[in-house]
């Protein structure tokens, strides 16, 4: 007989019982192969040291949404008559769209700050508490819209910036708290698909060759696609997901052009029309 096979036999009588069959069978077992390593960030959307280390999220980071709004500055004006979107009380089902949904939301918080509109961040707010609430983070979400609406009666523009992108740091760490990473780096994706539909109605509506430059780029576009390889198997079948997949992938040719070298005024209109795709993907959901 073998070694295994005499343990089996001997493991019962010396008390081991179901326990030790259980520690056998897992040691037969096939190792449980690791899930795939999420892509590097491009260093400069990494968010602000001292707001990660803040909320205890240093081992876990996602792109920042403020780092990637405040590639805006360099595009002129905002109008955001232009580029604002309704908003509806109604949360969706779908927690992957709710994730997506919350990064715009914190997004168009950027638009709000960015174009000075007192008025209008209170509907934003009262939205971000719903959705923070439905993803598990409405006391921290909570903690944070006092002081949006205080910082916005007060023209704060700056404190607004700073307690924006704690907002997002924050339903991080609660996200890692529930074992829920993924959720994370959804929310930074529906951050970044909004600021890229923005950017490039921006420029596209006033064209100007240097602003392109803003635009084109390649590396963070190629982190969101292979992060969405990175989602547990179950988030990769949300149909959501499987259409943003591929918008992302007819994206990625449209951004993929020399260093230095601006776009066209017809190249910046077509990557709007499908920055704008990609991003009603999300938008049109949460509207329902």
């Amino acid at each position: 007989m073998t070694r295994r096979f005499i343990a089996r036999l001997l493991l019962p009588l010396l008390g081991f019982g179901a326990l030790g069959t259980a520690v056998l069978s897992a040691q037969d077992a096939p190792p449980v192969p690791k899930p795939p390593e999420r892509p590097a960030i491009p260093e400069d959307v990494v968010g602000d040291e001292h707001v990660r280390e803040e909320f205890g999220v240093n081992p876990f980071t996602t792109p920042s949404i403020r780092k990637l709004f405040d590639m805006l500055n360099n595009v002129g004006k905002l109008r955001f008559d232009d580029l604002k979107r309704p908003f509806t009380d109604k949360t969706p089902a779908d927690r992957v769209i709710v994730a997506m949904g919350l990064g715009t939301l914190i997004a168009d918080g950027f638009l709000i700050v960015q174009c000075e509109r007192v008025d209008e961040m209170e509907a934003v707010g009262r939205a971000m508490i719903k959705y923070g609430k439905a993803l598990g983070a409405g006391n921290r979400m909570n903690k944070h819209t006092g002081s949006l609406f205080e910082y916005s009666l007060k023209g704060n523009w700056q404190d607004l910036r700073v307690e924006l992108a704690k907002t997002q740091s924050d339903v991080e760490a609660e996200m890692v708290q529930l074992r829920d990473v993924d959720i994370a780096h959804l929310i930074s994706l529906g951050g970044w698909l909004r600021a890229l539909e923005i950017a490039t109605k921006s420029i596209s509506d006033n064209y100007a060759e240097e602003k392109t430059r803003q635009l084109t780029r390649h590396d963070i576009a190629e982190y969101y696609l292979m992060s969405l390889d990175s989602l547990h198997p179950s988030l990769q079948k949300n149909p959501a997901l499987i259409e943003l997949r591929k918008g992302l992938e007819e994206l990625l040719p449209m951004l993929d052009v020399p260093e230095g070298k601006a776009l066209t005024e017809a190249e910046v209109k077509a990557l709007h029309k499908k920055a704008s795709e990609l991003a009603h993907i999300v938008t049109d959901k949460m509207n329902g």
